[in-house]
């Protein structure tokens, strides 16, 4: 009944966009995540995919990744990132998703004595191409998200809160930002995101901050494999 958590996995069943182009360790990634996923994760425990699940384009095209995530061990728990173009009306979506694959948007997710919350998030304020003029609105949105999310949680009665974003949570030259206040706020004790894949991802805050203990878990930065958030 552990927790897991991974990121970006790029699938593209449907129309095959190969990965290889961002670098050699992404040839056949689809199968690296396969083999490592069935490996380490138990099919009573849960994986959190943190966003940029399928490059599918409407949501009837990401079925077939969506069909082979849902084989894979465990439970899922699918945040939206920003490439789920697919990722439409949040009922459409549950509606779609094969057995035991769940998706958290403005809410949260009760798992064994946890609570899991979270939002896709944007480029924080000082980090490198945050244009206010077309990123402001958005980064507040996310933020309103976020707390919804975290607020839903706490409305019913756990203590123990874990988050997920798609983007990192801060700049890339570590916190503290408006969505860190957010967690410490709330008492979140581990946050899991992605996004980042080019060189400076080996630069990006991991350890505990302000009480929370954040978590980098782009497949490509994780070897392709779940990684362990609570055992």
């Amino acid at each position: 009944m552990a927790v897991y958590a991974i990121g970006d996995l790029h699938l593209s069943h449907h129309q095959p966009k190969p990965m290889g182009v961002f670098g050699p360790e992404w040839d056949d990634h689809p199968a690296k995540i396969r083999r490592n996923w069935n490996r380490v994760v138990g099919d009573d425990d849960l994986v959190i995919v943190a966003g940029d699940i399928s490059w599918a384009m409407q949501l009837a095209e990401a079925a077939p990744d969506l069909e082979w995530l849902a084989e894979l061990n465990g439970e899922k728990l699918l945040v939206r990132g920003n490439h789920d173009y697919w990722w439409s009306a949040i009922g459409k979506v549950r509606a779609a998703l094969p057995a035991r694959m769940h998706a958290l948007q403005n809410d949260h997710f009760p798992w064994k004595g946890w609570a899991i919350c979270g939002t896709r998030g944007w480029l924080c304020p000082g980090e490198a191409g945050f244009n206010p003029d077309e990123d402001e609105k958005i980064y507040r949105r996310e933020l309103l998200r976020l707390e919804l999310s975290l607020q839903s949680s706490l409305r019913a009665g756990f203590s123990n809160l874990l988050a997920v974003l798609h983007y990192p949570p801060y700049p890339r030259q570590g916190p503290p930002s408006s969505f860190t206040g957010l967690l410490e706020k709330a008492g979140v004790k581990h946050c899991v995101f992605g996004h980042i894949h080019d060189a400076g991802r080996e630069a990006i805050f991991r350890g505990e901050w302000g009480g929370v203990n954040y978590h980098f878990v782009a497949a490509d930065g994780v070897d392709f494999t779940p990684a362990l958030i609570i055992p």
